[in-house]
């Protein structure tokens, strides 16, 4: 059995192996003095002297000179020897003059007199925590800036009880309070009376704290009592430990939106109407008609009488026109207008346009001029609609000349479109007006009596050259220095087909974007210009379909999840038979660079959305060129 004696000095060598064996935590005693006078392990690792180097010197050898030169070091061992222990946080230096951030704990230690006989001290390395923790409060300091930058939307904290803790810019820009006038209040001010009474404000808080969000909209209240439309989303803050610890509400007036809406439901509520007024007045019309087609028929010999039956067919056509107006404008709100098309000439429903419209043009004493190439030129349209877009240009230039002007008609195909130009030498447009009187019930400065419209007949006209691929425009040089309105349509591709038959036809075209508007509308256009078309909606269904369709050419979008464009072009080229069918990147970025990459890549064009259709025209005949 060990003697006590011999019992504590192995003890104390097992704390001693103990100690140095710590190497996470730089463990040293010092003298009362401050001198070193043990080194463990872990001291070595984090401030890099060897035992032998630093036994015997000043620990202020650790502290940074502008520290030392303040006596610190020496503070520090005053206020452990009053206290007993002293702990502190601090920049600390190794041998190798390299900064730490230490979090330093120094404890007297006092002989059975209580007389101090040294100091032991644990340094520990917070490097990396400090480091986190200013990252952390780098990021909270953008957030905030960030928050009470924002001045669309009001953004502001609650606390529990629902009184306002913080508000940015945006909050006073929306609200009309400033931070000093808010804070502290509850938010229950920015409702109205009514919703304060039926316990709204309270409801939000407790639907957020037990859904953890809440969104609704409804009328809030300014500062100065002014009411606007608002979308609020409150959501429920939580703290580590899972405490609810207040809210955060960001709020954002949609006064704007909610008018635009309601126009936009009171113009729906009103082509409505219209479509059914206009479906009520063809009832009475056709016994109308009928009526003055036996007066016609039965000869009178009364001056009178046949002067008013002439009235009464003109103002009956009139009407009738009208009324198919209205029709059409309702069918076209309610996507009900279908296009029959078909290999169309264009010089021959022009000229079915002309007869049409050749009775008012002759009553006003205009002279007409026809100009159409002398080859046929063929569109894939409807006929029908393609002559009533004419007819309407025709009579609108018309009755908008004074007696004794020109009209003429202009067709012409180059680069793959047909341009149906019909000019006058009437009352002009004005800058102003050029794109507002293509607007429904539009109409410019009336100063032609008994001749004014709906305003209907230009936007069913656009509307139906747009449905066909094209556009219509027009052109003037001012008020009472005439008009063009050019009709502009991409011409029929050499293989046109019907409609039905049109992915049969032998060019075909793989359209391969995941946006499946952009594929269907890409592919509609495609089979407008007389050729077939197939959509795919990401890469593997693109694979799929060109083994199954073998394309001519392939449109192919980039940007796609999964397997992207570039992706897709490796492995379509690995397709048995595939390796010599042109592929053209279609993406939102054109620059030279994009450009210079998707030629590496082995794409064969590029097409910058959105796509322009002379490019595209071009890339197709370029592709037909190389069958």
């Amino acid at each position: 059995m060990l003697s006590p004696l011999r019992a504590h000095d192995t003890a104390e060598r097992r704390f001693q192996l103990l100690v140095d064996a710590v190497v996470d935590y730089g463990i040293f005693m010092l003298d009362p003095q401050g001198h070193i006078v043990s080194w463990n392990s872990g001291a070595e690792k984090l401030k890099g002297y060897r035992r032998d180097e630093i036994l015997g010197r000043h620990f202020s050898v650790f502290y940074p000179p502008e520290v030392v030169a303040t006596g610190w070091p020496q503070e520090e061992l005053r206020r452990a020897r009053l206290a007993g222990r002293f702990e502190d946080e601090g920049w600390r230096i190794r041998k190798d003059g390299t900064r730490f951030w230490a979090n330093v704990v120094i404890t007297a230690l006092q002989d059975e007199a209580g007389a101090i006989t040294g100091f032991a001290k644990i340094t520990r390395d917070l490097t990396e925590r400090r480091r986190h923790e200013e990252v952390l409060r780098e990021s909270e300091a953008r957030f905030r800036l960030l928050v009470e930058s924002v001045r669309d939307y009001a953004i502001f904290m609650l606390d529990p009880g629902g009184n306002v803790r913080s508000w940015n810019a945006g909050a006073q820009a929306l609200k009309g309070y400033t931070a000093q006038e808010i804070i502290g209040r509850h938010f229950s001010a920015f409702y109205t009376p009514e919703d304060q009474a039926a316990g709204k404000p309270a409801a939000a808080l407790r639907a957020a704290r037990r859904d953890g969000r809440v969104e609704a909209t409804g009328w809030r209240v300014r500062k100065d009592g002014t009411l606007f439309w608002a979308n609020v989303v409150v959501t429920a803050v939580h703290g580590d430990s899972g405490e609810l610890i207040g809210f955060a509400k960001v709020t954002r007036d949609m006064t704007d939106r909610r008018r635009v809406e309601e126009l936009e439901r009171s113009s729906r509520m009103m082509t409505q109407f219209l479509a059914m007024l206009a479906h009520e007045l063809r009832n009475p019309l056709a016994p109308m008609r009928n009526a003055v087609t036996l007066m016609q028929l039965e000869h009178t010999a009364s001056p009178a009488l046949k002067n008013a039956r002439d009235i009464i067919d003109r103002q009956l056509t009139h009407l009738t026109h009208l009324v198919d107006d209205l029709l059409d404008v309702g069918r076209l709100t309610t996507g009900k207008v279908a296009l029959r098309l078909e290999p169309t000439a264009v010089g021959e429903v022009v000229g079915r346009a002309v007869e049409t419209a050749r009775p008012l043009i002759e009553a006003r004493r205009h002279t007409l001029t026809l100009d159409l190439p002398p080859e046929p030129v063929t569109i894939n349209a409807d006929p029908t609609r393609l002559a009533q877009i004419v007819q309407n240009l025709l009579v609108n230039a018309a009755k908008y000349t004074p007696d004794g002007g020109r009209v003429g008609v202009k067709v012409e195909a180059a680069n793959g479109f047909v341009t149906v130009a019909v000019s006058d030498t009437g009352r002009g447009i004005a800058a102003a007006d050029l794109e507002r009187m293509f607007e429904l019930f539009a109409q410019g400065d009336n100063d032609v009596p008994n001749d004014s419209g709906l305003g209907v007949g230009l936007t069913l006209a656009r509307s139906l050259a747009e449905m066909h691929g094209g556009r219509l425009d027009a052109e003037s040089a001012g008020r009472g220095r005439g008009s063009t309105f050019l009709l502009r349509l991409p011409l029929a591709g050499p293989h046109d087909q019907a409609p039905g038959d049109q992915v049969g036809s032998d060019f075909k075209v793989l359209v391969v974007d995941d946006n499946r508007d952009s594929a269907d509308s890409a592919a509609a256009i495609i089979r407008l210009l007389g050729y077939g078309a197939v959509c795919a909606y990401d890469g593997s269904n693109a694979l799929r379909a060109a083994q199954q369709q073998q394309p001519d050419l392939v449109l192919l979008d980039l940007a796609m999840p999964q397997l992207d464009g570039y992706a897709t072009l490796q492995r379509l080229r690995a397709l048995p038979g595939f390796g010599q069918t042109p592929v053209i990147a279609m993406t939102g970025y054109g620059s030279a660079q994009d450009r210079q990459r998707t030629t590496e890549a082995g794409f064969d064009g590029h097409l910058t959305k959105p796509v322009e259709l002379n490019a595209l025209v071009e890339l197709v005949n370029r592709a037909r060129g190389t069958q």
